[in-house]
């Protein structure tokens, strides 16, 4: 399972992992299982995401 971050590079911590081929600011984090997802920084990371003008957050 693979869970990636577009801009991903703003995040903190960064996550992990750089994919080949879907831009030099994605980032992310690959499992082989659902159980190796740690959902408390998945959440912090798509709060972070959220917040953003134009990805989620509100419009200025």
């Amino acid at each position: 399972m693979k869970v990636m971050f577009v801009n991903g590079v703003t995040l903190d911590p960064v996550p992990p992992v750089t994919p080949v081929g879907m831009g030099k600011a994605t980032r992310g984090v690959e499992l082989e299982s659902v159980g190796e997802l740690d959902e408390a920084q998945v959440a912090v990371w798509m709060r972070q995401t959220t917040s953003v003008p134009g990805v989620g957050g509100k419009k200025r």
